[in-house]
């Protein structure tokens, strides 16, 4: 396959990322999506009790050599075996998924745009941009109902974690975009300016 285009999708966690790839989904039919959260490193020791002890909003707790791989193997039209992640014991299941290429490829995650490797692959970087409080609240009622954790440990990991990561790594990665998207997949004028983007690279 020639002509594959990888679309990243950036932005602090709860900022509305997974929206804006809910919206594709519902208009776009071929695409491959690519999520980084499927990267993590395994950290099975980590619990609610102990969830500053690894740190994953630094970009060392992905494995951006198997991402950068797995990116280039879609670009030259292969397949690949995506890995996946057991976010409520926090380590990597031993079950792939194959993805195969399509012309539109979906990479979203909070540090795509990090690793130099990785951006250059990206032939269109967006970012979502969402002030803070929506997003803590987002992910508090996220990791609540789907990964099984506390109030408590998830205000601490956001304070002591979440919130200096994002300012270290992430925000500064918004110089990278080439555009900024403010709330999302809710930024209904945004949308509908990018679909139409989308649905000429998928074709």
């Amino acid at each position: 396959m020639t002509g594959v285009q990888i679309v990243g999708i950036s932005g602090g966690s709860g900022s509305g990322k997974t929206t804006i790839v809910t919206r594709i989904t519902e208009i776009v039919r071929e695409y491959a999506l690519v999520p980084q959260d499927n990267y993590y490193k395994s950290a099975e020791y980590v619990t609610n009790n102990t969830i500053t002890g690894f740190n994953f909003d630094h970009p060392d707790a992905f494995d951006s050599d198997l991402l950068q791989e797995h990116l280039l193997a879609l670009k030259a039209g292969t397949p690949i075996h995506m890995p996946q992640y057991d976010f409520v014991h926090n380590r990597r299941r031993n079950e792939t998924v194959l993805v195969e290429p399509r012309r539109l490829v979906i990479l979203e995650g909070i540090m795509i745009f990090f690793d130099k490797r990785v951006r250059d692959l990206i032939d269109l970087k967006l970012y979502v941009d969402t002030p803070d409080d929506i997003r803590f609240i987002r992910r508090l009622r996220r990791d609540i109902s789907e990964r099984g954790r506390t109030v408590d440990s998830v205000i601490q990991q956001y304070t002591e974690r979440v919130r200096p990561g994002h300012y270290e790594f992430v925000e500064p990665t918004k110089a990278y975009a080439d555009l900024v998207i403010p709330e999302g997949g809710f930024n209904a004028r945004a949308m509908e300016a990018l679909i139409p983007f989308l649905r000429q690279i998928a074709g």
